[in-house]
């Protein structure tokens, strides 16, 4: 499958471009930048988007594949999506980034599928699965609570900076979403102790970003992002895998039975616990 297929180009937390977006599609045909043009805690502007790079093909598996968590404990459901990009190679051979809404966790994979770090992240405070049409336009106040969604979907991550100069991962650019660094620029929200929790709950609080904790955004994010694009699937906690990713049962559609952890073979390289975060 091709990288880009069914996706989506990219932006920073539920940021406005108002008239300078306006203004820049203008001249759209020779220059791709944005300036949103309200700040909050969660956006402040963007400038040097990334072009995509030639996608990359392979040939299709002969055999399961599954992705390698370690001894990392992980949801059915994040469990499901890797192994079905692992099998169905639909990252096209690139690293991938998976963040479980549900449990409010984030997930960097490699190229092959193996797990190379996890962290709680910050989430939209609605849940829902979808963006409001032209969010992305629209100023920050007025996004009303029930709008401040981090949708899923499958995306192709990119590169980019706010108007501060810090880098930023587009997830959505259209929907003004990205992944960052948490920023405690307003104590009354917490941020940080809300990542420190254990709980879930609390972590709803962005217009929609993902935002992590920085020793993690350094480590593992700005890596996956080094020298190319990778790709981002954000799990769904109304729909199901299958509708927005199509995805599969990897054991069960190559006829060994129903759900992995029957396997041995896959038992001896993953860590399952038959519980969720």
């Amino acid at each position: 499958m091709n990288i880009f297929s069914n996706s989506r180009m990219v932006a920073t937390c539920s940021g406005s471009a108002g008239i300078i977006r306006r203004a820049l599609l203008v001249s759209a045909a020779t220059l791709v930048v944005a300036i949103p043009s309200t700040v909050s805690s969660d956006q402040v502007g963007v400038t040097n988007r990334v072009s995509i790079r030639t996608a990359v093909t392979v040939d299709e598996p002969a055999i399961a594949r599954f992705a390698d968590f370690a001894k990392e404990t992980a949801s059915v459901e994040a469990r499901h999506v890797a192994d079905w990009i692992a099998d169905s190679r639909d990252n096209a051979g690139a690293d991938f980034i998976l963040i479980d809404k549900k449990f409010a966790r984030l997930y960097v994979f490699d190229n092959a599928a193996r797990l190379v770090g996890s962290s709680p992240v910050l989430l939209g405070a609605a849940r829902g699965d979808d963006a409001v049409p032209g969010i992305g336009t629209r100023p920050i106040e007025q996004i009303r609570p029930e709008e401040r969604t981090t949708h899923a979907g499958r995306f192709v991550g990119e590169r980019g900076h706010n108007t501060k100069g810090e880098d930023i991962i587009w997830v959505d650019y259209d929907a003004a979403v990205s992944i960052h660094r948490v920023r405690a620029t307003k104590p009354a929200e917490r941020r940080l102790e809300r990542l420190a929790t254990a709980t879930v709950d609390d972590n709803r609080i962005s217009y929609g970003c993902i935002n992590v904790p920085v020793a993690f955004y350094e480590t593992h994010i700005r890596p996956a992002f080094a020298t190319h694009d990778a790709v981002i699937y954000v799990l769904p906690e109304v729909k199901s895998t299958l509708q927005v990713f199509g995805s599969y049962d990897v054991a069960a559609a190559h006829g060994l039975g129903a759900g992995r952890a029957a396997h041995s073979h896959n038992l001896s390289r993953l860590h399952t616990t038959g519980s969720s975060p």
